[in-house]
């Protein structure tokens, strides 16, 4: 039992929020962990409670709304 345990997060961004602002971080050369998938979403207010139950029904380990 040597593996390390990585968490799969899915993160729902809003457009006008948090995707403009990781998109500034990667300008500037910065990088967010692999393990962090990240879904752009118009506005993370509107994103349904059923597509966070399915991030889990799929596999995720963590959900995250950024806005």
């Amino acid at each position: 039992m040597s593996e390390k345990f990585e968490p799969v997060i899915l993160g729902f961004l809003c457009n006008w929020c948090a995707y403009a602002g990781g998109d500034l971080a990667g300008v500037g050369r910065l990088q967010y962990p692999a393990n962090m998938r990240a879904v752009r979403v118009m506005c993370s207010g509107m994103v349904h409670p059923d597509l966070v139950l399915e991030a889990f029904h799929r596999g995720a380990d963590g959900v995250i709304m950024m806005g």
